[in-house]
C-alpha cells in the first residue's frame, strides 16, 4: 500500500538516432510495460519532441549531439553523471553506428565508474564489435546482459552467421563463459546462456515476431525487469519468456501476418499476469 514509483525500479534507456527514432519509443515503453516504476529515456536532443509526442510516460534526458540525431562525446558524461540514480541501464537500441556514437558507447561501457546492471542491445553490440580494442569484454567488466541476433553474434565472435545458427546453444554458452556476461541469442527458441555454462531455451518460435522493432521491445522488457531487482539471469530468462508469450497472444488475436512490434507493448502486462517471481 505504501509503494511508489521508486519501489518498482528506475531504468535508464539510452536509445535512438535520426534513422531509428522508433527504437527509442519501443524500448522505453516496453521497460515501463514490464513493470519499471520510472523510466528515463536518454535520447539525442533533436529527437526528443518527436518521441515525446508518442511516449508521454518517460522522463527525458536530452543528450548533446555532434549533428542532428548523432551523439557527441559530451553525451557520455551526461549519462555517466546520472547513473547513480538508476537500478538498471539499457544501451544501444537504434543509436546508430556513427564514429562519434562508437566513442560514446566505448566511454560509457568501459568506464571504471560504478554502473548499474546493464543490457547492451543492437547498435550497442555493433559498436562493441567495431571497437578499437578487439578484446572488448576485457574492458567491459560490469555486470551485463548482451542480446544479439545471429548477425550481431557473428560480428561479436568472428564466426559466420551460418555457424552461429548451426550451433546456437554452443555458441551462446561459449560466449557467455568467455565474456562473463549473460547472452541472449535471439531467434526461434531464443537461447539464454549464463557465465556458469548453463543455458535455457525459450519455448516460442513465432514467425510473426520476425519484424523490425521486436528486439527493442525485448531489450526494454529485460531492463524493466532488471530494474526491479531480478538477477541478470532471471531478468533475461523472464524477459524472453514474457516477450515470447506476448507474441503468442498477439498472434492468437491478429494472426502472424502483419504483426507489429508495437502490438507487443500492451500485450506485455497480460503476458506477465499470473507469473510468480
Amino acid at each position: 500500500l505504501s509503494a511508489h514509483k521508486g519501489t518498482f525500479g528506475r531504468a535508464l534507456v539510452v536509445a535512438g538516432s535520426r534513422e531509428y527514432v522508433g527504437a527509442a519509443y519501443l524500448a522505453a515503453t516496453a521497460a515501463a510495460r514490464s513493470g519499471a516504476g520510472l523510466v528515463t529515456l536518454a535520447i539525442p536532443e533533436s529527437l526528443q519532441t518527436a518521441v515525446a509526442a508518442k511516449a508521454v510516460e518517460p522522463i527525458y534526458l536530452p543528450l548533446a549531439e555532434s549533428s542532428p540525431g548523432v551523439l557527441s562525446q559530451v553525451a557520455a558524461d551526461q549519462i555517466i553523471e546520472r547513473l547513480p540514480g538508476y537500478d538498471a541501464l539499457l544501451v544501444g537500441c537504434g543509436v546508430g553506428q556513427a564514429l562519434e556514437t562508437l566513442g560514446v558507447i566505448e566511454r560509457l561501457l568501459y568506464s571504471d565508474r560504478p554502473m548499474p546492471p546493464t543490457v547492451v542491445d543492437a547498435d550497442g553490440l555493433n559498436c562493441l564489435a567495431r571497437s578499437r580494442d578487439p578484446g572488448w569484454w576485457t574492458k567491459f567488466e560490469h555486470q551485463a546482459i548482451v542480446t544479439p541476433h545471429p548477425g550481431e553474434m557473428a560480428r561479436l565472435t568472428g564466426a559466420t552467421a551460418a555457424l552461429v545458427q548451426e550451433e546456437r546453444i554452443g555458441q551462446a554458452i561459449e560466449s557467455a563463459v568467455k565474456w562473463t556476461k549473460v547472452v541472449v541469442l535471439k531467434g526461434a527458441y531464443t537461447v539464454v546462456a549464463l557465465p556458469s555454462g548453463r543455458a535455457m531455451l525459450s519455448p516460442f518460435a513465432n514467425p510473426g515476431m520476425a519484424t523490425a522493432g521486436t528486439g527493442d521491445v525485448l531489450a526494454g522488457a529485460i531492463v524493466g525487469l532488471l530494474s526491479q531487482g531480478l538477477s541478470l539471469g532471471d531478468a533475461a530468462a523472464l524477459g524472453v519468456y514474457v516477450h515470447g508469450r506476448a507474441g503468442e497472444n498477439v498472434r492468437e488475436d491478429l494472426g502472424d501476418t502483419g504483426m507489429l512490434a508495437s502490438d507487443l507493448l500492451s500485450a506485455l502486462p497480460r503476458a506477465m499476469r499470473g507469473i510468480k517471481v
